[in-house]
């Protein structure tokens, strides 16, 4: 019969002193503390493998692992060795898979998700959301396991990003992330995903809108673009002549391409796919958009075909041609105007569409139609594209014709550009 061994107290387990030679504390069924002369303490478990070889297991150290904690550890192992599972191999592949696991960081996982995105994204979105994450939660929680991020830990680290003002940023961090982590949830490291909930902890975004000018500041800022044209490059010149004549979004201009363009018909025709509606991924819209040259716009390209003709954009980039100019060559001649937050590319829309319905009088529905927005009757939508077309023909020439006089410091009898 088997000598029964009296449990050990937690008492006797802290206690316990070092000798000049390892001793043990047998706590029953195989387990037992090993005291090493050093002073540290050691939960090990000895047992019997199915061939009878005699085996033991480590649970780790105290009081890093406590008297309970080791008595559950042991309390496994019997149940495996009952089940016909060795401890051993069964110790070895929690093990493994803990330092699988450990490996699984969640800056690991999301630079995997954005390689994967890559070839679905545009090169600015995909440097900017990795840039973001970089600053903002690689240093929180990068090194994390990511099956170890919990909600306080997106938290403090989204906390950081609203502190500094940067409420929008701080919540399109939590959808990244929570794409991160679910990303990793497909691929089988399981994690709760602790961004996919946060609806009420971040801090609203305010709604706001794009720097712009008023109707009232038009000459004061057609002045600073004539006194500016000569220190600016030239295609950038065009540029925001074209932008303040047609209107269109920015990206939609400086990404355009001179088979898009018509000279000799006066047209200018953008494919459906590169317009704001048409990327969306649900129901894009099909419908190519036509924006309405004036003879002041289509001076300007022939101007700038002279130029750029030989390049499939009409504004090229400086440093590489096959890429398209920079959106920020908009934003730096709006700063050596001396505009810099008062206007912005978008900002050429908010006042195209206050000034001609406020001074020329046009109705809302046909600058808005100029302005390729959404209609949200698709009845109406059509309406719009049939029978808009000649008046805001006749509209883009007003506007351009207002813009001169403007430009020239004249005083513009709103008669004269009423619509009929």
């Amino acid at each position: 019969m088997p000598k029964k061994i009296a449990p050990l107290t937690d008492i006797q387990v802290k206690n316990a002193k070092p000798k000049d030679k390892p001793y043990k504390l047998a706590d029953g069924g195989g387990l037992y503390l090993e005291v090493i002369p050093t002073g540290g303490k050691l939960w090990r478990m000895k047992f019997r493998q199915a061939s009878g070889k005699e085996n033991r297991l480590s649970f780790g150290a105290y009081p890093v692992v406590t008297l309970i904690e080791a008595r559950k550890l042991r309390d496994t192992a019997k149940k495996h060795k009952a089940d016909g599972i060795d401890p051993g191999q069964a110790k070895r592949d929690k093990d493994r898979l803990a330092s699988e696991q450990a490996a699984q960081t969640f800056e690991k996982l999301a630079r995997e998700w954005h390689t994967n995105k890559l070839p679905s994204w545009k090169g600015t979105t995909a440097k900017d959301t990795l840039r973001r994450l970089e600053i903002d939660i690689f240093p929180e929680i990068g090194a994390m396991p990511i099956g170890s991020v919990t909600h306080q830990h997106m938290i403090a680290a989204l906390r950081k990003i609203e502190v500094r003002g940067a409420q929008e940023v701080a919540h399109r961090l939590k959808s990244t992330c929570s794409r991160v982590f679910s990303y990793a949830n497909q691929q089988g490291i399981t994690n709760p995903n602790p961004a996919a909930d946060l609806r009420d902890v971040l801090k609203p975004v305010q709604a706001g809108h794009f720097a712009a000018i008023t109707s009232d500041e038009l000459p004061a800022f057609l002045a600073a673009m004539d006194k500016n044209d000569a220190r600016l490059f030239k295609p950038t010149r065009i540029a925001m002549h074209l932008m303040m004549l047609v209107f269109v979004r920015t990206s939609e201009l400086i990404e355009a391409t001179w088979p898009e363009i018509d000279l000799e018909a006066g047209e200018w025709v953008i494919p459906w796919q590169r317009m704001k509606r048409g990327k969306l991924t649900v129901n894009p819209d099909k419908a190519n958009h036509h924006v309405c040259l004036s003879r002041q716009a289509l001076e300007l390209l022939r101007e700038l075909h002279t130029l750029t003709g030989g390049s499939t954009y009409l504004f090229p980039n400086q440093r590489d041609p096959k890429k398209p100019m920079s959106n920020g060559a908009i934003l730096a001649a709006l700063k050596r105007m001396g505009y810099q937050n008062k206007m912005t590319g978008h900002g050429f829309r908010a006042l195209a569409m206050s000034t001609i319905k406020e001074r020329l009088g046009y109705r809302h529905e046909v600058v808005d139609r100029q302005l390729a927005h959404a209609q949200k009757d698709k009845i109406a939508s059509a309406y719009d594209r049939a029978q808009f077309l000649d008046e805001r023909k006749k509209m883009m020439q007003e506007w351009a014709d207002y813009l001169d006089v403007m430009a020239r410091g004249g005083k513009v009898i709103h008669a004269l550009f009423k619509a009929a």
